[in-house]
């Protein structure tokens, strides 16, 4: 492992078995600028570059409905993630807290969340800003907008159309 594998003071980790109670299906990658964890943002913005969420192909009817939303979340595997911390130190105040209280990577289970933009769908292959993991991550899920389970509103008549 590399540097994030050292402990900051006050960190303490457990033993673990091997996990055998869970199966996820993955489906698809996370194409984003970062390689390194330490280039990696902590949190995604909006205004981020765009990345690309590539679903394998037997996924892809899937999103039949899914450009009608804006914003959208994703959920990936942070593989590179350790899972054995019980207790952090974020590097950036010198405190601990249980890994609970964080929203830290390293986790018993490294599920990562986004809210991010849908810029647009192609070929299977979602163009979107607002990613915080690195290159090659696994992608669980997708789905919409948790806070707008409707769609974009139709443009109702007598709406200003436009023109691209």
């Amino acid at each position: 492992m590399s540097k994030t594998a050292e402990l900051r003071p006050n960190e303490r980790t457990v033993d673990l078995a091997p996990a055998t109670d869970a199966t996820l299906r993955f489906i698809g990658t996370i194409r984003t600028p970062w390689t390194d964890r330490e280039d990696c943002p902590r949190q995604g913005r909006l205004d981020g570059p765009e990345c690309q969420l590539v679903l394998d192909p037997i996924w892809r009817d899937g999103l039949l409905g899914l450009d009608e939303y804006e914003t959208i979340e994703v959920l990936y595997w942070l593989d590179k993630s350790r899972r054995d911390l019980i207790r952090q130190s974020p590097k950036s105040d010198g405190r601990t807290v249980g890994t609970f209280a964080l929203r830290s990577p390293v986790r018993p289970n490294p599920i990562g969340t986004s809210m991010v933009k849908l810029l647009r769908i192609e070929n299977g292959t979602l163009h979107v800003q607002g990613l915080d993991c690195l290159d090659g991550t696994p992608l669980i899920d997708i789905k919409p907008d948790r806070c707008a389970f409707t769609p974009k509103a139709p443009p109702k008549p007598g709406d200003r159309q436009v023109s691209s």
